[in-house]
């Protein structure tokens, strides 16, 4: 007689604490998931019942909900994570039961476990992107600030190669503060920039003191249209916690922006919005936090089984038709195929998408080759270079 049990799966995201923005939208994208999967018959009749923790944006609280969820609540995949932080706290917990992480989050690359799938940005989706953006359009002398954590300071590693292909590059600065930094934290920082005065600032801060150092560039008056704050982390969510217009002008890039206009990412957003409102919003990781469930779910349904060594053959090389585009498991490194986005914030706090990707890039966690050669762009917003000497 077949199983119909409820299909338990874990849901680990920050409810609470410095990143629960991205925690709650993460948290509801994948809610949405299911319950689409729910109301189209579970996998093979069974319901999928999430078990949910708040992490409260602690490494040390996601190892250990990860231990629970195998031990206690026998729960054999997990999705969740977002600071790399966590993640590399939940790994060894995940490796030792052989059980299944899904990280639906933007991240540094050079790493590979048996036991992840990726579905979030890896650099040559984002950072690749981003460093030829803006160093075609506004020069390659750049200054960094992160929060002081792993993610951060791989990612300015990354960044300071891009550039440093760039003719007439320079490192300007490169500064990183506490996760609860204060606009009071970033006003030195911003008076070295203005001493600088870069051609452009690259943050990789993150949660809530983003909207701190936003506010403190528009208090000491710096024009986004002369040195804009390029950002792999800035979404829709951080500028929702921000004065109106205090992000308007700057630059993000991601393979998800609410302004996507497919009848497919409408059509999610539309359900999203009649299912929880619009207290959440919709943003990178929410995105891949949705599309990973589907990706699971219809995994589950070919290999009958959540056994990671029964699931995993019909998982990689899996498809499904996100908000995004047609992404794609590759099956060779376990990240995912992704479209780049380049995406400009407007005076509402969406992205005019000034740069998008036509077909899928693939995965290069190790960025093996800095290869722009997938990048095929359009451009369906323009901006005019500053006059040099800006």
């Amino acid at each position: 007689m077949a199983n119909k049990d409820p299909l338990r799966i874990g849901l680990l995201f920050s409810q609470t604490g410095v990143t629960s923005r991205i925690g709650q939208s993460q948290l509801q994208g994948s809610l949405l998931g299911i319950e689409e999967v729910n109301e189209a018959g579970g996998v093979d009749g069974r319901e999928v019942q999430p078990v949910v923790y708040d992490t409260q944006s602690d490494p040390r609280r996601y190892a250990a909900l990860a231990e629970k969820l195998i031990v206690e609540d026998r729960v054999n995949t997990i999705f969740g994570c977002y600071m790399s932080s966590s993640r590399k706290a939940v790994i060894p917990i995940i490796e030792r039961w052989n059980k299944l992480l899904f990280y639906p989050t933007l991240y540094e690359g050079f790493e590979f476990s048996n036991n992840l799938v990726y579905t979030g940005a890896a650099p040559n989706q984002n950072s690749v992107q981003l460093a030829e953006y803006m160093t075609a359009n506004f020069g390659a002398r750049a200054y960094l600030i992160g929060s002081d954590y792993i993610y951060p300071w791989e990612s300015n590693r990354i960044m300071k190669e891009l550039i440093q292909q760039r003719p007439h590059s320079e490192l300007l600065g490169e500064r990183y503060v506490k996760l609860d930094a204060s606009e009071a934290d970033f006003q030195p920082i911003l008076e070295d920039i203005k001493a600088k005065q870069p051609d452009f600032i690259f943050s990789t801060v993150v949660g809530d003191s983003t909207a701190s150092l936003y506010q403190a560039y528009a208090n000491a008056g710096f024009d986004p249209q002369r040195m804009p704050i390029a950002s792999l982390t800035t979404s829709e969510a951080e500028i929702s916690q921000m004065q109106q217009g205090a992000a308007a002008g700057h630059f993000t890039a991601a393979p998800y922006f609410q302004s996507i206009r497919s009848d497919v990412n409408q059509r999610c957003l539309e359900r999203f919005r009649r299912r929880f409102g619009h207290g959440v919003m919709p943003n990178l990781c929410w995105e891949a936090a949705y599309f990973q469930i589907h990706l699971f779910a219809n995994a589950f349904r070919q290999a009958g089984s959540d056994e990671i060594n029964l699931l995993l053959p019909h998982l990689l090389g899996s498809e499904f038709h996100a908000p995004q585009g047609k992404v794609r498991i590759d099956a060779s490194n376990h990240h995912t195929c992704l479209f780049p986005r380049v995406g400009r914030v407007d005076a509402q706090g969406q992205f005019a998408i000034m740069r998008e990707a036509t077909r899928p890039v693939h995965p290069d966690p190790y960025l093996v080759t800095h290869s722009l050669g997938d990048w095929t762009v359009k451009l369906p917003n323009q901006i005019k270079a500053p006059a040099e000497g800006g």
